[in-house]
């Protein structure tokens, strides 16, 4: 409902939330599938994402042309249906360059009303488009990993245009699923968080998803090799404060819960 009201929406929250896994059902559920989904990583750029010439190699020659970014082509898949772009990982990119002048396109009332903005491209597509604008079938859905220190911090004029989703850790996806052990060692780092953790560390609470598994032995792995690696990880690097040892005391009776029961 509020992707429908707000065009432009960014879940965030810590890692293994289920943010990547909420948007593709959000794309398929809501929107028939009808969009694409793509990721921001530090490589990409204004030419990738808005449009830009690139070089193309036909019949043993090179050429260059000028190749229609994500945005361009989302634009194009929203002329008639509603259509959604989803952008994982948003953040890990320059926004400010990613965009460019594009970022005076992300106006949602403006855009809802029918009188959306309009840029001029820095040169014309091979239709011979000179301008784009977004339209009133296009929406945008990013994921945010905001425990993430490379990745870039969104500026006011991107927020100001997005609206934020908090994803949180949820005790009752662990539960349902029946494994006790799981339960109990959410359960266990969860209080730790709550109690120990200052609160700019608390989006660093490792989500369900690290504690989600077929059976016992599938958790115990996941358990040994991604949950004890990141929580070590944290440890390292000074991120958690008087959270610290108390953290340092949980990997141990994660440890000698998996090594008891002879999970490897």
């Amino acid at each position: 409902q509020l992707l429908r009201e707000r065009r432009f929406v960014v879940l965030q929250g810590p890692p293994g939330t289920g943010k990547t896994r909420m948007a593709a059902t959000v794309l398929q559920q809501d929107f028939g599938g009808h969009g694409q989904t793509v990721q921001f990583h530090p490589a990409v750029t204004y030419e990738t994402f808005v449009a830009g010439i690139s070089p193309d190699v036909k019949d043993a020659a090179l050429r260059f042309r000028v190749k229609p970014g994500w945005l361009t082509a989302a634009v194009a898949q929203a002329k008639e249906r509603d259509s959604l772009l989803v952008i994982d990982e948003i953040n890990r990119a320059d926004l400010g360059r990613v965009l460019g002048e594009a970022i005076y396109l992300f106006e949602p009332k403006e855009i809802a009303e029918g009188n959306g903005r309009v840029v001029r491209l820095p040169q014309p597509l091979d239709d011979r488009s000179e301008t784009l604008s977004i339209p009133q079938h296009l929406f945008v859905l990013g994921t945010m990993n905001n425990a993430d220190r490379s990745i870039a911090i969104l500026d006011l004029a991107v927020r100001r245009r997005f609206a934020f989703v908090d994803i949180w850790p949820d005790l009752g996806v662990v539960r349902r699923q029946g494994i006790e052990f799981a339960t109990e060692a959410f359960g266990k780092l969860q209080d730790i968080f709550a109690q120990y953790a200052p609160d700019d560390a608390l989006v660093l609470l490792p989500g369900h998803a690290y504690f989600l598994a077929k059976d016992e032995a599938h958790l115990a792995r996941r358990l040994r090799h991604e949950l004890i690696p990141l929580l070590t990880e944290y440890l390292q690097e000074g991120r958690l404060g008087p959270c610290a040892t108390e953290l340092d005391a949980y990997i141990d009776w994660l440890q000698g819960k998996l090594g008891s029961h002879g999970q490897a």
